[in-house]
């Protein structure tokens, strides 16, 4: 037991003369190095693991100085789209190739072509940048999945448009195999960042099957290049928020404050306005204004979508809930919206009303996430905030005897997205509760941590 002793004290000693760091000090070090750690799964989604955008680069044809190609942008994730004013896709070129001509699409630049006294290219820049032309391009500049204004649809959603092509003719590229370079530092914006592409891989040749189904035609050469999608890299904050409220609470939990960002903060570059401003028309409709800028409704939480959860009804073998989504951006019509829902009982959905719905299985059998989006020419368009800037559905979800309860806020849902983006959510100790409950007050929680803190900072002073 002695030997023990000894031991102890011996190790304890050596700590304590290790470790005289002042407490202060000792904290800020702490909290500097936690939060310069890379987060190593920040393009991870949860609910959509395997969801990424593929970029198939197809050598249909040699020519006499290079080749002409057909891209297309695969949207392989189940519920994030690319909306309006759609995607921009570069890259850097490997040798110095330059783009003859294309159908389909078009470089936003032309670039220095001085030195051709001919037939002049479509783009001679190093490092082009191409767009998907508008519709209604006429015929003979379009091809098949394209001119849709950079529009792609979620594959879950709309399969059919869930891709985008253009073809391009490329001038001093090599003419084989072994003498073409695939393009390097692929970049896909939409129109601004959140997306990361690897480097092209070659892969085995993409092959076409005629209309009849009677023949089968491949490419010359094939890259694939994949493009996964981070939030914190699209936008630094928020795009929107969850409210709660319940009929067996008066309680309505609010979007908590700045959820998105805050009113006096001078890095909102949209700024806010008030509803009842006399100056709302001029600042919406005002000349030069783009239609995609942000310009928000002020509000507490000045997040530009809010989806509100309203527990309803309460029946002896079913339960009911509204959802209700409104739109507080007054320079952004949201096509073709979505929301991605995680909840227990979504096993045992009965019945939704005037929205679509799909299960999501992100975790295989666990059939706990759905994803909801409007009928198509009824409420698939999120209008701009005022009194159409709102969708309402109901759910009715049929009870579980072992796992139903109205209890500790097991009726609200854990994770809420809006076209793909993570909303932010009340804390769970805001959630309303049932009337013979009473939840821990914030002060009741905020003690423990007060009296931890102080034991810690009079220990590290002793030692």
């Amino acid at each position: 037991m002695a030997m023990g002793t000894d031991r102890s004290s011996s190790i304890s000693t050596t700590w304590r003369y290790r470790t005289k760091i002042p407490p202060l000090t000792f904290c800020m070090a702490f909290f500097m190095v936690v939060s310069s750690l890379p987060s190593t799964a920040e393009a991870y989604d949860p609910l959509d693991p395997n969801g990424n955008i593929t970029i198939k680069w197809d050598i249909m044809q040699w020519t006499p100085d290079g080749y002409v190609a057909v891209v297309t942008i695969y949207n392989y994730q189940q519920y994030r789209h690319i909306q309006p004013p759609g995607w921009i896709l570069g890259w850097k070129w490997a040798k110095k190739e330059v783009i003859w001509s294309m159908v389909g699409g078009q470089a936003t630049e032309q670039g220095d072509c001085s030195k051709y006294k001919g037939n002049i290219p479509h783009c001679c820049k190093r490092d082009p940048s191409i767009v998907d032309l508008l519709p209604g391009t006429p015929y003979n500049m379009q091809i098949a999945n394209c001119c849709k204004g950079g529009v792609i649809s979620s594959w879950v959603q709309d399969p059919a448009n869930a891709a985008s092509s253009f073809q391009l003719s490329v001038g001093l590229a090599g003419t084989s195999k072994k003498t073409v370079k695939a393009p390097i530092n692929v970049t896909l914006k939409t129109p601004g960042p959140g997306y990361t592409c690897g480097k092209a891989n070659s892969v085995p040749s993409s092959k076409f099957v005629s209309q009849d189904g009677r023949r089968t035609t491949e490419a010359l050469k094939t890259w694939n290049i994949t493009c996964t999608y981070s939030q914190f890299l699209a936008q630094k904050t928020p795009t929107c928020c969850v409210s709660l409220s319940s009929f067996y609470n008066d309680t309505i939990v609010d979007c908590p404050t700045c959820s998105c960002g805050c009113q006096n903060n001078i890095t909102n570059l949209g700024g806010c306005i008030e509803g009842d401003s006399p100056y709302l028309a001029s600042a919406v409709n005002g000349p030069g204004r783009s239609s995609n800028a942000a310009l928000l409704q002020c509000t507490s939480h000045m997040c530009p979508i809010r989806i509100h959860w309203h527990v309803k009804l309460n029946y002896k073998d079913y339960w009911r809930v509204k959802i209700a989504i409104t739109n507080f951006n007054y320079g952004m019509n949201y096509t073709q919206w979505n929301l991605v829902v995680q909840h227990p009982n979504f096993d045992n959905l009965t019945q939704i009303f005037s929205f679509n719905y799909k299960s999501l299985t992100p975790y295989g059998g666990i059939n706990d996430t759905a994803m909801l989006w409007g009928i198509k020419f009824y409420n698939d368009l999120l209008m701009q905030d005022g009194p159409n800037g709102n969708v309402q559905s109901e759910l009715l979800f049929r009870k579980d005897p072992l796992t139903f309860t109205f209890d500790k806020g097991w009726a609200f849902p854990r994770r809420v997205y809006f076209n793909g983006d993570n909303c932010v959510m009340p804390p769970p100790d805001a959630y309303p509760w049932l009337p013979n409950s009473t939840p821990q007050s914030r002060e009741s929680l905020f003690l423990p941590v007060v009296v931890l803190w102080a034991a810690l900072t009079w220990w590290l002073i002793q030692v």
